[in-house]
């Protein structure tokens, strides 16, 4: 009875593991990220030099005309040619200063809004800053994002 396993046994414990194995790893490919911008990084994992450090860096997209007028989050109505920006997290009155990472270009935005609520952004700016960072058109670019503190 004991001894050595007969072949088949072998074979069918082989073929277990082996598709286990392949299982796990099309479990763990699925729940990796499908968002098509790339994930916020600080910019202590940056590569960029010249981005300060502790700057959020990540993507920034505009918005305007649709919402022109309309009350934000904060309670202030929407300028689109205001230097006003739309964070997940940071206070409203809280002073940023914004990076284009492809053209240098920077401006200091005014948080009075939430969002963006797109995977893997890390901010949304007015049309005006837009066209100042140089990416109205593109419509997103790569940024980093530096708290400068509290607006006065």
């Amino acid at each position: 009875m004991g001894g050595l396993p007969r072949n088949d046994t072998v074979a069918t414990m082989t073929a277990a593991r082996t598709l286990g194995a392949a299982l796990a790893a099309a479990w763990l490919g699925a729940c990796a990220p499908l968002a098509s911008d790339p994930a916020p990084q600080t910019a202590a994992h940056s590569q960029r030099a010249g981005v300060p450090r502790g700057a959020e860096v990540g993507i920034a997209s505009w918005y305007g005309p649709g919402f022109h007028g309309r009350r934000t989050a904060s309670g202030q109505r929407y300028d689109m040619h205001a230097m006003t920006a739309a964070h997940k997290t940071l206070p409203f009155g809280t002073r940023v200063r914004v990076t284009n990472l492809a053209n240098r270009r920077s401006v200091v935005l005014t948080i009075n809004d939430r969002g963006p609520f797109v995977a893997g952004r890390i901010v949304d700016v007015s049309k005006r800053a837009a066209q100042t960072l140089g990416f109205e058109r593109q419509g997103k670019a790569r940024v980093s994002l530096e708290v400068l503190g509290r607006g006065g």
